[in-house]
C-alpha cells in the first residue's frame, strides 16, 4: 500500500490537479535536493562515476549491456563530455565496464556489483532518500492512477499489446529480455490511458526515481522476484481487460513496490560492507 505525504488512505481518489500539487511539492526543493539535478561537487567525475555505478547496482544498465554514448550521459547529468570520459575511465579501472572498440563500441556491462560499488551506492543514494522514499509513494499513487485510467479507457488493440509483452515477459530467458518486456508491458497500459500527460508524469517520476536515467531500475537476476512480476502483470491485466479499475489501480499501487524494496535492499548491502 502506498503511502503519499497528506494523503489519507481512506479519502477521496485525488484528481489529476491534485496530483499535479502534489508533484510540485515533492519535487519543489529541486535546486538543493533532486535527483535529477545538474551535477555540482568539487570532484565533478567523482560524483558522476558514483551515479552511474549506482545505475549499474540498482540495474538501470544490466550486465552486456551498452551504457548510453558520452553525448547522451553528458546531457543526462549536464557535465562536459571530458568529465563523462574520465568517469567512464574509472568504471573500466574497478571492472564495471569493458571499452569495446569499432562501429558497435562503447561501454559496456561487466558486472553490476564490484569491491568499489559499495560505497558509490552509500555516496548516491544516503543524500537522496528522503527524496526517494517521496517518490516511491508518489510513483505508486501515480501508477495507481494509470491503471485505473487504463481500465477504464483500454482499446482490443490495447489489450493485445499488454498480452504480447505478456508473453514475451513469460517466455523471457535473460534479464535484459525481462527488462525490455517489462517496458512493453507498463509502456502499453501507459498508452491505453490515450492520455499523454498521465504518460509524461509517469515517465517523469520514473526518472527521477532512476537517478537521472530513464529506464526501469531491475536489480538483479532473482527468480523469486520475477515470479512475482510475473504474476503481479497478469492479475494487472485481468483487470484492466475486466474493466475494473478499483481493482487495476490498487493492483498496480502494490506491484510497484518492486521498485522501491528493490533500491531499499541495495542501499541495505552497501551499508552492510561498511569497512569497520
Amino acid at each position: 500500500m502506498c503511502n503519499v505525504p497528506g494523503v489519507h488512505p481512506d479519502s477521496t481518489p485525488p484528481t489529476t490537479d491534485d496530483l499535479s500539487r502534489m508533484l510540485g511539492q515533492v519535487l519543489g526543493d529541486a535546486a538543493q535536493h533532486a535527483v535529477l539535478s545538474p551535477v555540482r561537487v568539487q570532484s565533478v567525475a567523482t560524483e558522476v562515476a558514483d551515479r552511474l555505478m549506482t545505475a549499474v547496482a540498482i540495474g538501470d544498465y544490466l550486465p552486456g549491456e551498452r551504457l548510453p554514448g558520452e553525448r547522451e550521459l553528458a546531457t543526462i547529468l549536464d557535465v562536459s563530455r571530458a568529465t563523462v570520459r574520465e568517469a567512464i575511465g574509472r568504471l573500466q579501472a574497478v571492472g564495471i565496464v569493458e571499452i569495446k572498440r569499432g562501429r558497435t563500441g562503447g561501454a559496456y556491462v561487466r558486472t553490476s556489483w564490484t569491491e568499489a560499488t559499495a560505497s558509490a551506492v552509500r555516496r548516491t543514494l544516503l543524500p537522496r532518500w528522503s527524496e526517494l522514499e517521496q517518490l516511491f509513494d508518489l510513483r505508486c499513487l501515480v501508477e495507481g492512477l494509470v491503471a485505473r485510467a487504463a481500465a477504464l479507457r483500454r482499446t482490443d488493440e490495447d489489450l493485445s499489446a499488454m498480452r504480447a509483452a505478456l508473453d514475451d515477459y513469460a517466455q523471457a530467458r535473460t534479464l535484459g529480455q525481462e527488462q525490455a518486456a517489462d517496458a512493453a508491458f507498463h509502456g502499453a497500459v501507459l498508452a491505453a490511458t490515450g492520455n499523454p500527460k498521465i504518460s509524461a508524469l509517469s515517465r517523469d517520476i520514473l526518472t527521477r526515481v532512476s537517478l537521472g536515467f530513464p529506464v526501469e531500475p531491475y536489480g538483479e537476476d532473482d527468480p523469486e522476484n520475477y515470479r512475482r512480476a510475473l504474476t503481479e502483470h497478469r492479475k494487472i491485466y485481468q483487470a484492466i481487460a475486466a474493466g475494473d479499475a478499483e481493482q487495476a489501480g490498487s493492483l498496480a499501487e502494490e506491484h510497484f513496490t518492486l521498485t522501491s524494496d528493490m533500491m531499499r535492499a541495495m542501499l541495505e548491502r552497501a551499508q552492510e560492507r561498511v569497512p569497520g
